[in-house]
């Protein structure tokens, strides 16, 4: 895909948008770069919103406040693509006439479920990092990933369709009205 100055302008916005949340410090799983890169991906497409996922958590990796992500790093990079990926394959199934509150629900509901896969991910690298049990890991990380999978339904469900919209907008595409 050819980018145009305006959409390579907007992609840049987006990546150190979501870098610059990344390395903010917050509250655990409470995050907007799964968001960003789904919504980047629905619009941009498949690679360039798993790109976008990958490269964030790569550079997170390294310069979190959290400190060093260590192996666990692959397996961030790989769960944040998802979400670019998903948003790219949700992007190309998008009818012209379907409702704003049908693609809020279809938003949220894939917002917790790729949440839920994200956290599978992650747990299993921080399970494999330590040398402990995944399902030890899952039951001390529950509070964490209710946490994060509420964030990410909340924001998918109530964000995805207005973000999308002013980005076609802005690109000159006029959609779902």
């Amino acid at each position: 895909m050819m980018l145009d100055t305006r959409n390579t302008a907007l992609l840049s916005i987006f990546t150190a948008l979501c870098i610059g949340i990344q390395l903010t410090p917050r509250p655990p799983n409470v995050e907007f770069t799964s968001f960003i890169c789904f919504v980047v991906g629905a619009v941009y497409g498949c690679v360039i919103g798993g790109l976008l996922g990958a490269f964030t958590m790569f550079v997170n990796g390294f310069l979190s406040p959290w400190g060093f992500a260590g192996i666990i790093l692959p397996f961030q990079m790989v769960g944040m693509a998802l979400f670019g990926v998903a948003g790219g394959v949700f992007g190309k199934l998008i009818d012209k006439d379907v409702s704003g509150m049908r693609l809020s629900v279809e938003a949220a509901v894939l917002g917790a479920f790729l949440t839920l896969i994200y956290d599978l991910i992650t747990n299993f690298g921080f399970a494999m990092l330590y040398g402990l049990a995944f399902i030890l890991i899952l039951i001390f990380g529950m509070t964490f990933s209710i946490i994060h999978i509420c964030c990410n339904t909340l924001l998918l469900g109530v964000g995805f369709v207005p973000l999308f919209r002013i980005i076609k907008n802005f690109q000159g595409e006029r959609s779902h009205e």
